[in-house]
């Protein structure tokens, strides 16, 4: 029988789940967030980034334009800022619970289709999850609003994200998708610093230590900036249509079988571009760019649905 949750309040995910206070970063990363932190995809991607900030700051921005002149000190200056958010990010990312099932979560059975959809059972939590989570197995937990991973442009059945050695769900998804917005701003930034200066008649490009150090940092930000911005784009269309990557690939058979029947598909989900990005980014614009802010963020089991779906209305989540 199906049945669905009943209505809770509001603050349960707030007070368990959301970003912890900046003074308590320490000690996750000290305590709980180590085994994370000490990963090895985590610890390249911070080298990685490392790499590129040192390389085209104190290389390249310094040769094309000199750190000593107030072009040059401008140019390090963004370049820094990008670097610092998209590590920051990364961390808030990394650090940040994605959301789990509450243990005051429970169905009713006395209305099974009260918010549009019925519950569905997980047998490995033995547990009832509510709509848009889904069980992680390297988690070995429900994760709210899980949005899966993409490799090589396949979805990827695991769903975790071995980058940050953690799930990126309804809690951290601003802060991930943050990170990727300034590691791809900071690596086409890279890269156009890189060639411009690569352009520069005065350069020497003689000895074979010079050759292949321009080829691999030249290939090494070139496929970033192109990978990156891919990923990128392709949640910038997951943010402003309110669907994940999950739901996406759900949504490309119900497409197809809907324009088979000559009807057509809403996902229920989609609010319009506006709505959609306040749900993740936060009501206030001024605050979107700042991963921490996520005080908008609730117990992640309820979300509004779209007055164009015909099944009846979800309590939304803000």
């Amino acid at each position: 029988m199906d049945v669905v949750r009943e209505k809770r309040g509001p603050d349960l995910f707030h007070a368990r789940h959301s970003f912890p206070p900046l003074c308590q970063i320490r000690e996750r990363a000290m305590g709980g967030g180590k085994g994370k932190l000490a990963s090895s995809p985590v610890i390249a991607a911070i080298s990685l980034i490392g790499v590129v900030y040192y390389i085209t700051v104190f290389v390249f921005v310094d040769d094309l334009l000199g750190l000593s002149t107030s072009p040059g000190r401008l140019n390090a200056c963004i370049f820094s800022w990008l670097a610092f958010m998209c590590l920051f990010s990364f961390f808030v990312a990394v650090l940040t619970d994605p959301g789990s099932v509450p243990p005051s979560f429970a169905p009713e059975t006395e209305d099974p289709l009260k918010f549009g959809e019925p519950l569905k059972y997980c047998d490995k939590c033995s547990t009832y999850k509510p709509p848009r989570a889904h069980h992680c197995r390297v988690c070995r937990r429900c994760v709210l609003k899980m949005v899966g991973m993409i490799h090589l442009m396949l979805i990827n059945n695991d769903h975790h994200c071995a980058w940050i050695s953690n799930c990126v769900g309804y809690a951290n998804y601003k802060a991930f998708i943050l990170c990727v917005f300034h590691a791809a701003m900071a690596s086409i930034y890279s890269m156009v610093v890189f060639f411009i200066n690569t352009l520069e008649e005065h350069h020497n490009f003689e000895g074979v230590y010079n050759k292949i150090f321009y080829v691999l940092f030249g290939s090494l930000v070139s496929l970033l900036s192109l990978a990156l911005s891919t990923l990128l784009g392709w949640h910038i269309y997951l943010l402003t249509h309110n669907i994940t990557t999950i739901e996406y690939r759900i949504a490309v058979r119900a497409m197809w079988l809907a324009k088979k029947s000559g009807q057509k598909h809403h996902h229920r989900f989609d609010l319009g571009v506006y709505k959609n990005l306040s749900m993740i980014l936060g009501p206030n614009v001024l605050k979107w760019l700042w991963p921490t802010a996520t005080g908008h963020l609730r117990d992640g089991t309820q979300f509004a649905i779209s007055k164009a779906d015909d099944r009846p209305p979800v309590s939304p989540n803000s």
